[in-house]
């Protein structure tokens, strides 16, 4: 039987779909990160039986499933060869909640700040905070471990994980939650898949010698923002291994194994009390990175909610982004970097105002910032959406030099930060470079962002060059080359030189005990697929030339305006989340009708890749039927990526050039 016979055998047993047409393939084959792999389906679950028989066909027909909610990961974790199944659309329920125990249940498919909004009216929220928020979805900050800008105060994913349910790679159902050292050495009697993973977990952790290899590579201890490989150093916590505590939860290995051990249907988090509403904020403006850096160590001294950092690239990409230029207000003089650092009270506002002066008092002590304003109410939250915006504030750079995520997680030990960053800059000056810093320095975690141009040959060869250069950095300071973002593609192929072959060994056979049918989202983790290959963008292509009715000599032409789309996925924000964009995905829930299909569809379709069957104009008119032309995106979009330019030059140029009206 064909593949496509299987496909609709398959389909017609689902209660959600099932789609394998060309466009939705193609809009499947790209996520937030440099990657573009064409899946042979796309599953739009509803049902946890749905998972289930995709479980089972998966093993049948020996493809791998890839787990995505919103596909804004940027190490290319959610796109892959076989079936891509996106549960953002019907995996959408908040379960229940326990206010007593201040725990809630909820399905992969819940927004992080939906969440919060559920929770707010009890005085909780859910504290991982990640500047895709407003979009991103619990199963993929339990897939990367989300961190997030609140991560100096109230932890990562991992730490907020009670109990995860999952169907496992033969279709059994299964859930990991808190057990007692006996109670997990009753879990490896058995002949279940279940028992069979417990058993070799318990074989493997229990060797010293394996614990010692795991104490002596992994990260530091102390750098709580890591994803590196599977959290094995977590379990050995526990009384089982060595560790002092008395209870284990495998839940915490799922969390950042980035869909390759299981497929999450529900989540049960610990919750916190909501933060302290008397803020201050002190944004510290600094002529230099290092500088920058080095106050920061100063600064966690005091009592810090959040700790984060922007350069002046991205702070000069605000000036252009009409929804961000009024968020600027609080700039003062040409800062090569600003610090944003707040403090906060649930005493009162002259606690907090006393904080905010006794931190400036100290960063003055040691000369560090020429400006040190302090911000209110309101004006914080603008702030924090500037910072937010960054990631996607970087695809308005005009042309084909982009800020390339190759290594743009790293973390390290803060006291270690100054030097590693120094040592960074001059590893990069020796390439001819000059990064983009930004994010969460009080975490030790810079997003560090080459400037390069992949559709070069010479691009892709300094890609893998910094990136090897950059892992060699990282492993000087014993530090985690994903800080939050996850290994996936663009870093999985360094994890043996980041935990040493020995580790890395080990990770695959707890791979293989998980998924002995090599089911669940491969070449991530282990076995990784080349950091190097299956690009965006092919190199050494020949650009085409374009010519329009239009001028869209401000983006370098058509193309490049749709090419501005770097996939972070503003256009999928809810209502909730304010504006207007994306009006249309808003009614359906489609990935074909958010601002992020249409550029991505018109994209391929300019460069006429020869890599995979094209689809047609007629094809490429479904991901613009639903555009109403609001030009929601042109001014919400982080990267003003103008859907109603493009819709209207596409309808004009076939109309003209085949006698006909679409």
């Amino acid at each position: 039987m064909s593949i496509l016979k299987q496909f609709e055998s398959l389909s017609q047993s689902l209660e959600g779909s099932l789609l394998y047409d060309t466009l939705n393939k193609i809009l499947y084959a790209t996520d937030a990160s440099a990657y573009r792999i064409m899946p042979e389906a796309v599953a739009l679950p509803k049902t946890t039986e749905d998972i289930v028989k995709l479980m089972h066909f998966a093993k049948e027909h020996t493809i791998s499933l890839t787990p995505r909610t919103a596909g804004t990961s940027l190490a290319g974790q959610t796109v892959g060869s076989g079936i891509v199944v996106d549960v953002s659309k019907h995996f959408t329920a908040i379960v229940s909640f326990d206010k007593e125990k201040k725990t809630v249940t909820v399905q992969p498919g819940v927004i992080r700040d939906e969440l919060n909004l559920f929770l707010k009216p009890h005085g909780l929220f859910f504290g991982p905070n990640t500047s895709t928020s407003s979009r991103c979805m619990i199963g993929g900050m339990v897939g990367n471990n989300s961190s997030g800008t609140t991560s100096i105060r109230y932890g990562v994913t991992r730490d907020k994980i009670v109990e995860i349910k999952a169907v496992l790679s033969d279709g059994s159902q299964v859930v990991f939650s808190e057990l007692s050292s006996a109670a997990f050495i009753e879990k490896t009697k058995g002949d279940s898949l279940e028992n069979a993973i417990y058993r070799k977990l318990y074989e493997e952790l229990s060797v010293a010698a394996t614990q010692e290899e795991i104490k002596k590579e992994f990260p530091k201890p102390e750098i709580h923002r890591r994803n590196t490989g599977y959290a094995v150093d977590i379990l050995l916590k526990s009384d089982l291994f060595s560790g002092n505590e008395p209870t284990i939860n495998v839940g915490k290995l799922l969390c950042g194994s980035e869909g390759t051990l299981a497929f999450t249907t529900e989540v049960t988090l610990k919750v916190d009390d909501l933060p302290p509403t008397n803020n201050v904020m002190v944004v510290a403006h600094f002529h230099s990175i290092q500088e920058s850096l080095e106050a920061v160590v100063t600064a966690m001294k005091h009592h810090l909610y959040t700790c984060e950092m922007m350069d002046d690239t991205i702070l000069n990409c605000t000036k252009t982004n009409r929804e961000q230029a009024k968020n600027r207000f609080f700039i003062q003089g040409d800062p090569k970097a600003v610090i944003m650092m707040e403090v906060g009270s649930y005493l009162s506002m002259e606690d907090a105002e006393a904080q905010a002066n006794a931190l400036i008092a100290d960063l003055q002590l040691h000369n560090f910032g020429y400006a040190l304003p302090k911000i209110y109410g309101s004006d914080i939250d603008k702030i924090n959406e500037l910072r937010k915006a960054g990631l996607g504030l970087l695809g308005s750079i005009v042309g084909d030099d982009k800020a390339a995520d190759s290594i743009e997680d790293t973390a390290v030990e803060l006291s270690d930060l100054p030097n590693y960053i120094a040592d960074f800059s001059a590893m990069m000056a020796r390439h001819g470079q000059e990064a983009i810093y930004y994010a969460h320095a009080g975490a030790g975690e810079i997003h560090l962002r080459p400037v390069l141009n992949l559709k070069t040959k010479e691009g892709v060869y300094q890609f893998r060059n910094i990136a090897t250069e950059v892992a060699v950095l990282v492993k000087k300071y014993r530090g985690s080359l994903s800080g939050e973002h996850g290994d996936g593609i663009v870093r999985g192929e360094f994890l043996p030189f980041m935990i040493g072959d020995k580790n890395y060994e080990l990770l695959k056979r707890i791979k293989l005990a998980f998924d002995p049918y090599s089911v669940l989202n491969m070449g991530k983790i282990v076995n990784a697929l080349k950091m190097d290959e299956n690009l965006r963008f092919e190199p050494g292509r020949v650009e085409p030339e374009i010519q329009t009715i239009q001028d869209f000599s401000d983006s370098m032409g058509i193309l490049r305006l749709a090419e501005k789309c770097n996939g972070s996925g503003d256009c999928r924000k809810p209502a909730s989340a304010g504006g207007t964009l994306c009006p249309s995905y808003r009614a359906t829930k489609n990935e074909k009708d958010t601002t992020r299909a249409r550029a991505n569809a018109l994209r391929e379709y300019l460069t006429k890749s020869e890599k995979d069957n094209k689809f047609n104009h007629k094809e490429l008119y479904e991901v613009f039927e639903l555009c109403v032309s609001c030009k929601a995106c042109a001014s919400e979009c982080p990267s003003n990526v103008d859907v109603a330019a493009l819709k209207s030059e596409f309808l004009y140029q076939y109309q003209k050039a085949n006698g006909y009206s679409i």
